[in-house]
């Protein structure tokens, strides 16, 4: 068993669980709050939606271990919200519920999109609900109630930012990002430059660009790996990308600064989807930069609180002047290495990580390409880094190579 202390609706609470135990089930079983329904119990109906730290999360697949010292908020602790109360007096008026059993999470899940969005369309109410499973009403109840709330509360109001990480998943699509304008606390020279916190779209650029990945090692526990790539542009101007955190950040996908880089530190996230698993790492980062080098060292650390998962890297890059196609050029040399514990440390140790990284590289310099050509590309909200579909794509790449070399002997 595990002792751990939380402040539910409003209340500390502590208990002894057991580490599997599910939030949801500790809610209903240890404190009686069976006002949070269990449906499907693999996150997908959203039943079980509560609020963890002012963002919603599904307490079905999120362990109860994982929230000690988190806020966590159900459906019987917004008795006394003004918005959620105007959403039950909506429901009822049109008609969005018959059985109730999905009710409590659609209530949160909505009330939680009424405080990131405004002016929205059916349609797009439609998509950003689409998390939450309605067995009875056919939807069109549930999307008239929130688009009345909406519409009578005009602006957006903004959601507070959770101060100790992502907890749980949140439903429907890109339910758990928001904007640089919405963080908390007065406007600064991050919020001004909301282009610089998204990672961009491959699709954006104008050319595949090629990396070179080294051998892995892993040596004391501890995996490195060099990998390289070339820019067609002059060192100054990639150094000008390269030498500043926010814009690092803005290039790397899944990456997400939680504000402006400030004396040598920066905290964040990086979120990566493992097929069904959203894993997300909290944590610092220090950074130390060489501009007579054109040389820059991150280190960093975070953990994924779901998962119990650690991990800890160092990033070395440099920059060196070369030639591409007889015009001057940038080469970009990199050394990572990096340990990562936890039940996710055995995807560390797969044979295809050199693969991935070499993707993932590619996809970073095709960003730092794209912003130097001046072609950003849509300004997209940030997404997770999907390593499942990108092993997949490796897979199926290496599969397809070795039918055709099979092929080639058969012709010979």
């Amino acid at each position: 068993m595990t002792r751990i202390s939380l402040s539910v609706n409003g209340r500390p609470t502590s208990a002894d669980v057991a580490p599997r135990t599910h939030l949801a089930d500790f809610l209903r079983e240890q404190l009686l709050l069976t006002g949070t329904h269990l449906g499907c119990e693999h996150g997908i109906c959203g039943a079980c939606t509560v609020e963890i730290d002012g963002e919603i999360a599904r307490s079905c697949i999120t362990y109860a271990v994982a929230c000690d010292g988190a806020r966590v908020r159900t459906i019987e602790g917004f008795d006394d919200d003004p918005m959620m109360t105007r959403l039950r007096q909506a429901f009822t008026q049109e008609h969005a519920l018959q059985c109730g059993y999905c009710t409590p999470g659609m209530l949160i899940a909505a009330r939680d999109l009424l405080r990131r969005k405004g002016g929205l369309g059916r349609n797009e109410i439609r998509i950003e609900m689409s998390g939450n499973l309605c067995r009875c009403t056919g939807y069109t109840g549930i999307i008239n109630a929130i688009g009345a709330v909406m519409a009578e509360t005009g602006v957006r109001q903004h959601a507070p930012a959770s101060k100790s990480g992502w907890r749980g998943p949140a439903p429907g699509p890109e339910a758990g990002t928001c904007d640089a304008a919405e963080l908390k606390g007065p406007p600064h020279a991050y919020q001004d430059a909301p282009a610089q916190t998204r990672p961009l779209s491959a699709a954006s650029t104008r050319r595949p660009i090629k990396v070179t990945v080294g051998r892995l090692e892993t040596i004391e526990g501890r995996t490195s790996l060099t990998q390289s790539f070339v820019l067609p542009y002059q060192r100054d101007a990639v150094w000008r990308i390269l030498s500043n955190p926010v814009e690092v950040a803005g290039c790397m996908p899944g990456m997400v600064l939680d504000g402006p880089p400030l004396d040598g530190r920066a905290t964040g996230r990086m979120e990566v989807r493992l097929g069904p698993i959203v894993a997300s790492f909290a944590g610092e980062g220090t950074y130390e930069r060489f501009d007579e080098d054109h040389r820059q060292v991150i280190e960093g650390k975070g953990s994924d609180r779901r998962s119990g998962s650690r991990a800890s890297g160092r990033v070395e890059y440099q920059l060196l002047s070369t030639t591409l196609d007889g015009a001057g050029a940038t080469e970009v040399q990199t050394r990572i290495s990096y340990v990562l514990t936890g039940p996710l440390a055995q995807f560390s140790r797969s044979g295809l990580v050199r693969d991935l990284v070499a993707r993932i590289g590619e996809m970073f310099a095709e960003a730092v390409d794209a912003r130097l050509s001046g072609k950003h590309g849509p300004s997209a909200r940030t997404t997770h880094l999907s390593a499942f579909r990108l092993m997949l794509r490796i897979i199926t790449a290496r599969i397809l190579a070795r039918f055709r070399s099979f092929q080639k002997k058969i012709s010979h």
